[in-house]
């Protein structure tokens, strides 16, 4: 699209009260993005002069949502005047006093609309010298929609709301998809002249229609086959709907882009979520926000991943993660807990129901179970222990613990923060490590083990492991 000749303006000044929310129409989400910001994004797409967003309700949250989106976008308040057609009226009012071009109105709440979709619209639009064009879609049950109406011939002559339509009109089917392409000026002139009487005592953009035929201008409604690329927001359930369709579609793309969702009903990809071809997705899995997986990489079955990355050919199971690096040939999970800042390197190995945080594991190194590592750095080809803690609070502060390369941590140990063990280390099984450990060396503190024959049976008499004691020492003569 010319840069110049183009101009967006989106509708986003409703309450939304059938959403029964504290939160703003427009700004709930699906797919990783409010509705709005997926109706902001299809209009970047046509790369236009400018985008006005008409707001009212909770001005403040919506306009903020927007610009942090969107920070070129010109925000407009809509006055007491109700109606769309006000809305579109200011929007068009606060356009470049040198912009004659034409103009695209979108809704805020219909969060499917394509850029595709728009251009071709836009272009049928200028190519055949029309006033107006609009979306249009064939329904079966078009209840509470508007209609276009047409004469026996085919041309439109208007558009009715349903409140204000006779019972013929009500019969009709092809319905008003709320999208619209206007030239400025006979848009202008068409706002000045429309009025609030109407069931609704609003001023409606639906009347242009009739305005602009009055004055020889040509307008035409085209029907799309897509019904959802006008499907509005308006409750919980079409959000769900919305959101499920959303889904349906992000997951097609990437199984025809060469990733392999093994069951497309159970998984969910944001939208702006990158996987690349030869990527396995497994049942159950969430990618959120701008996570990204290298070619060769496996996730899940039942995994989520928010704004990770990970690397080719590794391999993440039944785990969570957040903001996380996972490395080439890496290997996570069973039941592994991921908290930002953890960097696993190149094949290491993060393993059953171990917790990391904001911690650098080097290549081929291993946490295979049951530890919480936080605020460390391990080095390269290490081994932490089963059972392993890295005590990294005082209760006042986080402190780091630093792991050398080819270090042995035993089972059982809790290393306090801030510590540091040099490369080629051992620590053995039980060891509490308080101080810095030298390369070459093998930590430990363990207290010899004393044997006090007789407790058992001195201090738990009549229980069943007295009784067990005392039928060993029958069997071995050891009474």
């Amino acid at each position: 699209m010319a840069e110049r000749s183009l101009a967006v303006v989106i509708l986003a000044a409703g309450q939304g009260t059938r959403m029964k929310s504290s939160t703003p129409k427009v700004l709930h989400p699906i797919g990783g993005r409010s509705l709005i910001a997926h109706v902001l994004d299809a209009a970047a797409g046509l790369d236009p002069r400018s985008i006005v967003a008409v707001v009212r309700h909770e001005r403040a949250r919506v306009s903020d949502a927007i610009l942090d989106h969107a920070p070129d976008t010109v925000i407009v308040d809509q006055d007491d005047v109700p109606g769309t057609g006000r809305a579109v009226e200011q929007a068009v009012a606060a356009l470049p006093a040198d912009f004659d071009g034409t103009v695209v109105v979108l809704s805020g709440d219909v969060p499917l609309i394509e850029t595709s979709m728009l251009e071709r619209l836009v272009r049928g639009h200028t190519e055949g010298g029309r006033a107006m064009t609009m979306l249009s879609a064939i329904f079966d049950n078009p209840t509470g929609l508007g209609r276009i109406l047409r004469d026996a011939s085919g041309a439109v002559t208007g558009i009715v709301e349903e409140k204000d339509a006779s019972d013929a009109e009500r019969r009709v089917t092809e319905i008003n998809g709320g999208v619209y392409v206007f030239a400025r000026r006979a848009l202008e002139q068409a706002l000045a002249e429309i009025t609030t009487e109407n069931a609704q005592g609003e001023k409606y953009l639906t009347d242009a229609a009739a305005r602009i035929l009055s004055v020889g201008g040509a307008v035409e409604a085209v029907a799309t086959d897509d019904p959802w690329l006008i499907a509005g927001v308006n409750d919980r359930a079409q959000l769900s709907e919305a959101g499920r369709e959303l889904n349906r579609r992000v997951v097609l793309a990437h199984q025809r882009a060469g990733v392999t969702v093994q069951d497309p009903h159970s998984t969910w990809i944001d939208a702006d979520v990158a996987i690349e071809p030869d990527v396995t997705i497994l049942p159950g899995t969430h990618l959120r926000g701008a996570t990204s997986i290298a070619t060769g990489a496996t996730v899940g079955p039942d995994t989520t991943l928010v704004d990770c990355e990970v690397g080719p050919g590794a391999h993440v199971r039944r785990s969570e993660a957040t903001l996380v690096v996972i490395g080439a040939g890496a290997d996570v999970g069973p039941f592994a807990y991921l908290r930002p800042g953890t960097e696993l390197g190149a094949a290491g190995k993060i393993g059953a129901f171990v917790e990391t945080k904001n911690s650098v594991i080097g290549d081929g190194s291993k946490i295979p179970h049951l530890s919480y590592v936080g605020d460390a750095t391990i080095g390269t080809g290490t081994n932490i222990g089963a059972g392993t803690i890295v005590a990294n609070y005082d209760g006042v502060q986080k402190h780091r613990t630093e792991v050398g390369d080819a270090v042995r941590i035993g089972s059982d140990n809790v290393l306090i923060a801030p510590v540091a063990i040099a490369d080629g280390v051992y620590t053995a099984a039980g060891t509490v490590v308080r101080k810095n450990v030298p390369s070459g060396s093998l930590a430990m503190n363990v207290a010899p083990q004393r044997n006090i024959e007789g407790w058992v049976a001195e201090n738990r008499p009549g229980t069943t492991t007295a009784e067990a004691a005392d039928r060993s020492q029958h069997n071995t003569g050891e009474k």
